[in-house]
């Protein structure tokens, strides 16, 4: 079974810990550890092999953490733009056999429970290979109104009867006493090709749009960028952005499940969260011996302190923060930007980030420490004036050629020997 890893986003939902370049599923949030990476090692129990979906943009931050952890049998699909789930699922079942069982999940979800994990996935793979197309419904635990739900048979468990929009607090409510609804977990398992012929059917043009769009490229252009260059392997499918414009944009919920009559859910119960928002986080990070939820609790980061504060949730990654008398609240510290947020408004942050976008767009897309093919660099200071930064290269690489008319650069070589 291969697994297709969804790996877009757009950083929006634990701004500023998470932004464009670096989406939540990249943010090292549990011992030191992504998202993305535990998915990859989760599946990898499950799975032969992976596909990752990813944007060309990440492309290299994916490649280093990959590096970073025991990952084998791994592939990429690079999209130069998003057009949501539908078109990243169909270019990836389009790339392998027909009969191909893939197990779709997206790559910033947490799950504590693997043996329940395996054991949903192990019967989601019994009814993909029956023909079926199969969604993961989770057992709620709280009327949720930031997911959709599905609507099973009370009769006859794996079979779908609708799924349902996210709803308000009261219908959410009704859903969890009927014990037949649970939330939609954006993973899936099937058939590449029953998934094709799904699409075909329910949703003809996506399907033609991306057919057309993984049809071979011109390897041999004469501009490329250090992203182009990264798809001329046999381990990497580039899609061009010509191609990926014209292809609609839908989710697979909307241009294939809602609408086909193969689709069964497993319900399942993984002690799993899709780390949507900090309230969740708060959730996950929050210790019974604990009055404040303080993330990241590692040797060398700035230890809170607290006076008479209790139920707030605490991420610091360089400076020391202190509290008193306060309560309920999300306090994200980063480099260059500070959240706080009363605990069940951080849903709100999505405004937050319109906002800054206006206002300093710079905020909402980079950290200050940025990744790039070559390495990272990072700002130190930054005026009208003068710029400075710090620049880790990794062994054997250099930087893309750059011609400046206005400016004089200066380079320092504090460690290692560099041709400059």
């Amino acid at each position: 079974m291969i697994n297709i890893i969804l790996c877009g986003g757009s950083g929006t939902r634990l701004w500023p810990l998470s932004r464009t370049m670096l989406p939540k599923q990249f943010v090292r949030l549990f011992d030191g550890r992504s998202l993305f990476q535990d998915t990859v090692n989760r599946n990898q129990s499950v799975c032969s092999h992976s596909m990752i979906i990813s944007n060309q943009e990440q492309y290299f931050l994916a490649i280093d953490q990959l590096e970073q952890i025991d990952a084998h049998s791994i592939q990429f699909l690079l999209e130069p733009i998003g057009r949501n789930t539908a078109p990243a699922i169909a270019l990836a079942c389009m790339a392998l056999d027909a009969d191909d069982l893939v197990f779709v999940t997206p790559s910033d979800h947490l799950v504590k429970n693997q043996q329940a994990y395996e054991a949903a996935v192990s019967q989601a793979k019994t009814l993909a290979e029956q023909n079926n197309l199969v969604t993961f419904g989770i057992k709620p635990t709280y009327p949720e109104t930031g997911f959709g739900y599905i609507e099973a048979d009370k009769r006859q468990g794996n079979d779908v009867i609708s799924f349902k929009e996210k709803p308000d607090e009261q219908t959410a409510q009704a859903y969890i006493e009927q014990g037949n609804y649970y939330w939609n977990s954006g993973m899936f398992c099937f058939k590449a090709g029953v998934f094709l012929e799904e699409l075909k059917q329910h949703s003809s043009e996506i399907f033609a749009a991306c057919e057309k769009a993984l049809q071979p490229i011109d390897a041999n252009r004469s501009q490329q960028s250090s992203q182009d260059q990264a798809c001329q392997n046999d381990t990497t499918i580039c899609i061009d952005l010509n191609a990926m414009y014209v292809i609609p944009e839908d989710s697979i919920d909307y241009a294939v499940m809602e609408k086909s009559n193969k689709v069964k859910v497993v319900p399942c119960d993984m002690a799993w969260s899709d780390l949507g928002s900090f309230d969740a986080l708060y959730d996950e990070v929050q210790q019974p011996n604990q009055v404040n939820a303080i993330l990241p609790r590692l040797d060398n980061s700035p230890q809170p302190i607290c006076i008479d504060s209790k139920n707030n949730l605490i991420v610091t990654r360089e400076r020391t923060i202190a509290l008193v008398d306060v309560e309920d609240l999300c306090i994200v510290d980063t480099s260059d930007a500070i959240l706080i947020s009363k605990k069940g408004s951080s849903q709100k942050v999505k405004q937050v980030v319109a906002q800054i976008k206006k206002q300093a767009p710079e905020l909402a897309e980079i950290h200050r420490l940025a990744h790039r093919p070559w390495g990272t660099y990072e700002v130190l200071q930054d005026s009208d004036k003068y710029k400075v930064k710090r620049i880790v290269v990794k062994p054997g690489c250099k930087l893309s050629l750059q011609k400046h008319f206005h400016r004089n650069e200066h380079w320092i070589v504090v460690s290692g020997t560099a041709a400059v």
